[in-house]
C-alpha cells in the first residue's frame, strides 16, 4: 500500500520526535506520584510496582508484535491507532478507583505505546536511510526519548504536588491527541510491506505470557524464597513459555513475529544485549532515587520533580554531544565510553546516605550519568536497524524498544526485590537508604556488563542481510517506494 501522504522528512521526524517523547515521558511520569499514588488507592508495596509493570511488560511483550503489525498493514495507519488506544488508556486510568483498575488502564497504554513506538522508529529508519541526516536524525530522536524519560519525573512531580496524581495519566490525554494529528498531517508510511503470513499472534501471547510470569516469579520472592516450590514452579512455567514461543517462532506457517536468523549478526545481537542491560539499569535508578529523595530526605513531590531537571539536561547534552561525535568515532565507541561513563554515576548514587544533601547525593551523580546516557542511545538505535531490509524496519524497531522495556521489567523485579530484602520489615530511613543504595550500585554493574558487551560483541559487526524470500511468488514482490 502507497501512503497518499507527500513525503516530508522534516515533518515525518517532528511526528516522530513528539511521539517518542510522549511514550518516554509515560515511562517516568508516575514514579514521583507513587507515594500519593499507593495512599490514595490503597496499593501494597508490592503491589505499587506493578503500575510500574503492568506498561513495561505489555509495552515489551507487544513491541515484536506492533513492528511486524507496521510492516504489514502501514506504519502509519498503526501509529494512528496506537495512538488513539494510549490516549483513551490514559483517560480511563486517571478516573481509576481501585488498584486493579489502574494497572488494567496501564496495561492497555502499554499495548497502545507497543503499536505506535515501532511504527514511529521505522518511518524514521525508512525517511533517513544513511549519511549525516540519519545521524542528526537519530540525534533528535534520542534527544526527546531521553528528554520524556528525564522530564517525565519533573512533570510528575509538579502535577502530582499542584494538580493531584490523577493528572500523572491525565496529561497524555492533549499529548496523543496532538501527536495524532501532527502524525497524520506530517508522516507517511515509506516503501510497501512484503506481505507474507498472517502475524503470529500465538507467539506474541506465549511471549508476553512468558515474561510478566518470570518478572511475576522475582518480585514474589519477597514472599516465597527463591529455593521455595511456588517460586521455581513460577519461573520453571515462565521458562517453559519462552521456550515454546521460541519454537512457534521456528516452526509457524504464519509470518513469525521475529526471525530468528536477525540474532546471527552481531549488530543486532549486541545493540539489543546492550539496551536489554541499559534498561535494567536505568529504571530501576529512576525508582530507587524518586523514593530516596521523598522518603529519605523528606522532599516534596514538586521539588523531587525539579531535582532531577539536571539529569533530563544532561542527556539532551549528551545526545547532542553523540550526534557531533559521531561523525569522528564508531556507535561502539560511543557506547562504551557511554555505559562507563553512567556506571560511575550510578555507582556514585550507590553511596547515598540517610542525612545526606541534594548536590552530593543527587546533583553530582546525575550529571554523570545523565551524560553517558544520551550518549549512548543515538549510536545503540543505530546499529541495531543499519543494513536490515525494509520490510523489516518495523520488526528491528520493535525488537529494540522490547529489548529496553523487557531490561526495564526485568530490571526493577530483580533490583527492587533486593532492595526489598536488604531493608526487610524495618521502616526506619536507614533501612530504606540501605535498600535503596543497593539497588543503585546494582545497576551500576549492569552498565559495566554493557560496557563489555560493546568491546566484545559489537567488535566486527557486519550489516544485517534480507531473509530469503518464502516462495516463488514472494521472490517477485519488491517493497515499492511512495
Amino acid at each position: 500500500m502507497t501512503s497518499h501522504v507527500e513525503i516530508r522528512p522534516g515533518r515525518t521526524l517532528a511526528a516522530v520526535a513528539v511521539v517518542q517523547f510522549m511514550v518516554s515521558l509515560d515511562l517516568s511520569v508516575v514514579n514521583v506520584g507513587l507515594p500519593r499514588i499507593a495512599a490514595g488507592l490503597g496499593f501494597d508495596a508490592a503491589g505499587l510496582t506493578w503500575v510500574i509493570h503492568a506498561y513495561a511488560l505489555t509495552f515489551g511483550g507487544l513491541l515484536l508484535l506492533g513492528g511486524k503489525a507496521a510492516d504489514r498493514y502501514g506504519r502509519r495507519r498503526v501509529l494512528l491507532a496506537g495512538l488513539g488506544l494510549f490516549g483513551l488508556a490514559s483517560l480511563v486510568g486517571g478516573c481509576a478507583q481501585a488498584p486493579g483498575q489502574l494497572v488494567a488502564a496501564r496495561a492497555a497504554q502499554g499495548v497502545g505505546a507497543a503499536l505506535l513506538a515501532p511504527a514511529a522508529l521505522a518511518l524514521l529508519t525508512s525517511t533517513f536511510p544513511t549519511g549525516r541526516a540519519r545521524v542528526k536524525a537519530f540525534g533528535v530522536w534520542s534527544a526527546m526519548n531521553a528528554a520524556g524519560g528525564a522530564l517525565g519525573v519533573l512533570v510528575g512531580g509538579l502535577l502530582t504536588q499542584y494538580a493531584g496524581w490523577r493528572w500523572v495519566m491525565f496529561v497524555n490525554v492533549p499529548m496523543a491527541a496532538g501527536a495524532l494529528v501532527l502524525a497524520r498531517r506530517g508522516a507517511a508510511d515509506g516503501p510497501s510491506a512484503v506481505r507474507g503470513g498472517r502475524p503470529d499472534v500465538v507467539g506474541a501471547v506465549l511471549a508476553t505470557s512468558g515474561i510478566a510470569l518470570l518478572v511475576f516469579g522475582v518480585v514474589r520472592t519477597d514472599r516465597h524464597a527463591w529455593t521455595s516450590a511456588t517460586t521455581l514452579t513460577t519461573l520453571a512455567a515462565a521458562a517453559l513459555l519462552l521456550a515454546a514461543f521460541l519454537y512457534v517462532e521456528r516452526t509457524t506457517t504464519r509470518e513469525p513475529l521475529l526471525r530468528l536468523g536477525l540474532f546471527a549478526h552481531r549488530s543486532v545481537a549486541g545493540a539489543n544485549t546492550y539496551n536489554l542491560l541499559v534498561g535494567a539499569a536505568m529504571t530501576p535508578t529512576f525508582y530507587f532515587v524518586s523514593l530516596y529523595v521523598q522518603r529519605v530526605l523528606g522532599t516534596g513531590p514538586a521539588m523531587t520533580g525539579l531535582m532531577f531537571l539536571p539529569f533530563a539536561l544532561g542527556v539532551v547534552a549528551g545526545s547532542v554531544l553523540a550526534v557531533k561525535l559521531g561523525h569522528r568515532f564508531a556507535p561502539r565507541t560511543l557506547l562504551v565510553v557511554g555505559a562507563l561513563l553512567t556506571a560511575v554515576g550510578f555507582g556514585w548514587f550507590g553511596l547515598i546516605s540517610a542525612d545526606g544533601s541534594f548536590v552530593v547525593d543527587v546533583l553530582g551523580p546525575s550529571i554523570v550519568a545523565s551524560v553517558g546516557f544520551g550518549l549512548c542511545l543515538g549510536p545503540v538505535v543505530s546499529l541495531a536497524t543499519a543494513g536490515v531490509a525494509a520490510h523489516e524496519s518495523g520488526t528491528a524497531s520493535g525488537l529494540l524498544n522490547s529489548s529496553r522495556q523487557i531490561g526495564a521489567s526485568l530490571g526493577l523485579a530483580a533490583l527492587g526485590t533486593a532492595a526489598q530484602h536488604r531493608t526487610g520489615t524495618a521502616t526506619t530511613i536507614e533501612a530504606l537508604n540501605s535498600g535503596y543504595a543497593l539497588g543503585l550500585a546494582l545497576g551500576a554493574a549492569l552498565l559495566l556488563a554493557a560496557a563489555v558487551i560493546a568491546l566484545t560483541v559489537l567488535r566486527g559487526s557486519r550489516r544485517v542481510a534480507p531473509p530469503e524470500p518464502r516462495t516463488d511468488r514472494d521472490q517477485d514482490l519488491v517493497p515499492a517506494r511512495n
